[in-house]
């Protein structure tokens, strides 16, 4: 059973719609934050207006305040208090009842006091206290106090933008006007901009991620078809298929490039695996057959058994069983050993055992300031040997071999005065099974692996094996590994 949000079209238009909707709730909030703020400073700027106008009248200034002309329209609140709380004014609303401070926690004047007048007052206009000094006679104050206020009128609780002003009569009377707006209007807009955000959100959401999704599939329907042409490769088993490339420059493309680059290896690799198979058993053809036929004339003439050649073919078939074997390992992957090997020893001791055995006695040049390498002391004895026995076989007369340490890596050279190797063939000598026409002889040129083995082992040790001309004019092979540290 699949899974909800397996495919990545799924997961990515989910993933789309969350983030617009966490963004549209966050945009959303703020909005609705700044439009509340800016309603309920109009609101309190109003408010103001009101009560600047009540505290400024003449008659508020005369000490008139029956005469007020207050106003009377719905959503507004005016009440005209003294210094001692006493009400001298109200609207409609706010009749018979007590202060605005007794039942709703209105916002205190900066000064309600105007009995300092009789305490003594600085030439500053503070008095002796540090309050802020009321307004002189006949005028109405800067300063503004602004709270928003639930005010309970009737069964039913308001919320107000209340605005205090303070004035002083011409006869030094002071007084308090305050005035409030109703913020109903305020909160119906707020309530029908948060409901209409809320009713769009969940079409907007619809929007985003079918869009989402059909993006995300055109996106995709080239990695469908890589996918598809990669199934029927893989059912046909023909590595020479390739999957469609598209032309834009962006991901895609570069991973329907890989994945041809891949394909493109993966078909070198069992082209090379198969021929390494249909070589392995041509070269294990020729002596099985001898020793067969061997055998079989001995089973018949007793007398005619020739030890010799047996053992020869015996070795032989010893010599490519174990070549074979060491290929198959490397194609295997096996890292070799992590051991220090001294190659100016071991150079030393491979010619050593050599001596009885080697034509030409090889001339050697060591350099003997750390010629440490990491790696498998077996395998590149078997390198150094395949090397020296290449030399042996093409010299005419003379085999240099010279170890030196070149910045952080460590040379191994081997040449010959032989007739050298031409230009175009120096990399299809490190082929498998490989033989040039000069060593197809069954004594002379072996099955063709020494120096396939050789590269492969150098390149597993993180080293280069190349092919140059000597300066006798013969083969001149040089193999660089890293220095150990």
């Amino acid at each position: 059973m699949p899974r909800p949000f397996a495919s990545v079209r799924a997961r990515a238009a989910l993933a789309a719609t969350l983030v617009v909707s966490v963004a549209l709730v966050a945009a959303g909030i703020a909005v609705v934050a700044v439009l509340r703020h800016n309603l309920v400073d109009r609101a309190s700027l109003e408010s103001e207006v009101t009560a600047r106008r009540v505290a400024g009248s003449q008659a508020a200034l005369n000490g008139s305040f029956g005469s007020l002309d207050l106003p009377d329209d719905d959503g507004r609140l005016v009440q005209v208090v003294d210094s001692s709380g006493k009400v001298l004014a109200a609207g409609e609303d706010l009749r018979e009842r007590g202060p605005i401070t007794d039942y709703a926690p209105a916002p205190a004047p900066r000064s309600t006091t105007s009995s300092r007048h009789s305490s003594g007052d600085d030439d500053d206009g503070n008095d002796d206290h540090g309050h802020d000094a009321a307004p002189v006679r006949g005028k109405v104050g800067t300063d503004v106090d602004r709270e928003t206020v639930a005010v309970k009128l009737g069964d039913e609780t308001h919320d107000y933008a209340f605005a205090a002003v303070q004035g002083t009569t011409y006869d030094g009377r002071t007084y308090t006007v305050y005035a409030a707006t109703s913020l109903e209007d305020s909160q119906a807009t707020l309530g029908q901009v948060t409901r209409s955000m809320l009713t769009g959100l969940p079409f907007l959401l619809a929007v985003v991620a079918a869009v989402t999704w059909l993006v995300t599939r055109r996106a995709l329907r080239p990695v469908e078809g890589i996918r598809a042409k990669m199934a029927e490769i893989t059912d046909s088993g023909d590595l020479a298929r390739r999957v469609p490339e598209p032309a834009s420059r962006d991901e895609i493309a570069r991973l329907a490039r890989t994945t041809n680059e891949t394909l493109a290896a993966l078909e070198q690799s069992v082209e090379r695996q198969h021929r390494f198979v249909a070589d392995a058993s041509h070269e294990l053809r020729s002596p099985i057959a001898s020793l067969r036929t061997q055998l079989e004339v001995t089973h018949q003439h007793p007398e005619l058994l020739n030890t010799t050649d047996l053992l020869h073919d015996v070795v032989r078939l010893q010599h490519l069983a174990a070549d074979l074997l060491l290929l198959a390992r490397l194609d295997a992957g096996e890292r070799p050993a992590d051991a220090l090997v001294d190659l100016a020893a071991l150079v030393r001791e491979e010619v050593t055992q050599r001596a009885s055995t080697d034509r030409i006695a090889p001339t050697v040049t060591v350099d003997d300031a750390g010629l440490e390498v990491k790696g498998s002391r077996t395998q590149l004895a078997r390198v150094l040997g395949n090397l020296l026995d290449n030399a042996q076989r093409h010299a005419a007369s003379a085999v240099t071999l010279t170890v030196r340490a070149a910045g952080n890596a460590i040379v191994l050279s081997v040449a010959d005065d032989g007739h050298g190797v031409a230009p175009a063939d120096r990399e299809r000598v490190f082929e498998r099974f490989v033989r040039l026409d000069e060593a197809r002889g069954r004594d002379d040129g072996g099955a063709g692996l020494g120096l396939a083995i050789a590269r492969d082992v150098v390149q597993h040790h993180g080293g280069t094996l190349t092919l140059a001309d000597a300066p006798a004019g013969g083969a001149l092979f040089q193999v660089g590994l890293p220095r150990a540290r």
